[in-house]
């Protein structure tokens, strides 16, 4: 292989067979995709949960993680917040002429000890390369497709009067992770990004069936913007506690000195769940039994049916509105 991606390696000929030959597929390579046909012939029955996304974050490596592993997780968490078992994945790859073929390397290996380690398999997928200064290295857009489990109904316009907010961690990791990459800022306590598969930790909980009324992962518009959107989709009002919502001593640190609030800033591998009160407690117990869920906690609740306004009781006893993000408070993040 050459030491960087040329032009010609996605010409579709004999270089561009070499690059997934000997570089893209062998670490995802699985039945449906060694066929190399141009679409994935799926056996899937009952109710089928699908997504799209795409990840252009910058830097491409981040401490705790990089594109390839965001991609799949990222992926497969918008299929488990609608209680589906991730199954499929497609995996476009727009490379930039000049990447290091290297580099590319390291990253497949990610989206290989991804799709490994959950039992998801890339089955289709493509890969173009564009002129030098017409991408930004690269570029992933994905693919997902999921089952979901009869009688179950998640959906962000079903948070109702009294359900109890749980959720699964720490915010703002991925998103001070990745501005300090950026940046090259070290902090005393290093932030490594929370990237991770949700998809054991939702399966914890499908078991509640019906006492789970709405999941979300607060990606790159944070916390407060996802209760926002789901606050919008139900109508109805939130208020959550300010002393309660986890954020590592670390993270809160960085974002003093940065100017920003960890409510506004990403995360790639948390889980908000809106359960029925009488079912919150057993279910944040079952999530703190999976390491990805133990540092789970109840920050809030739905109050009546009313405008979709988010509340923030603080910790100095006051209480304010919280917002939507307006603009882009850090881009290229996911």
């Amino acid at each position: 292989m050459d030491k960087t991606i040329l032009l010609a390696h996605g010409s579709g000929g004999k270089l561009s067979h070499e690059l997934i030959r000997s570089l893209i597929a062998p670490g995802i390579a699985n039945d449906l995709l060694n066929r190399m046909d141009d679409s994935a012939i799926l056996d899937i029955s009952g109710r089928i949960a699908f997504t799209t996304d795409s990840f252009v974050v910058n830097p491409l490596f981040f401490p705790g993680g990089d594109i390839g592993k965001l991609a799949v997780c990222g992926t497969i968490n918008d299929l488990s917040v609608m209680g589906a078992s991730p199954l499929y994945l497609s995996l476009s790859l727009i490379i930039e002429e000049g990447l290091p073929t290297a580099d590319l390397e390291k990253i497949m290996h990610s989206i290989s000890a991804m799709t490994a380690a959950t039992g998801v398999r890339v089955v289709t997928g493509d890969t173009k390369v564009v002129n030098r200064g017409s991408a930004d290295k690269l570029f992933i857009n994905t693919a997902g497709i999921g089952s979901v489990p009869d009688g179950l109904n998640i959906s962000g316009a079903n948070a109702q009067p009294g359900d109890q907010i749980i959720l699964s961690g720490t915010i703002g990791d991925h998103g001070v992770a990745v501005m300090a990459g950026r940046e090259k800022l070290r902090f005393k306590i290093p932030v490594e990004s929370d990237c991770a598969p949700l998809n054991s930790l939702t399966a914890d909980i499908i078991s509640f069936g019906q006492a789970i009324h709405s999941m979300r992962d607060p990606t790159r518009v944070g916390l407060a913007t996802t209760l926002n959107e789901i606050a919008s989709q139900s109508q109805v009002d939130v208020v959550i506690n300010e002393t309660s919502i986890p954020v590592k001593e670390a993270v809160n640190s960085a974002c003093e000195l940065l100017g920003l609030d960890p409510l506004y800033v990403a995360n790639e591998g948390k889980l908000i769940v809106f359960a029925a009160a009488d079912q919150a407690q057993a279910i944040l117990n079952k999530m703190q039994q999976n390491p990805l869920g133990r540092d789970s906690a109840i920050i809030g609740e739905v109050r009546a049916k009313h405008s979709g306004h988010v509340v923030l009781k603080t910790a100095v006893g006051a209480s304010r509105i919280i917002d939507m993000l307006s603009g882009e408070l850090l881009p290229r993040i996911c």
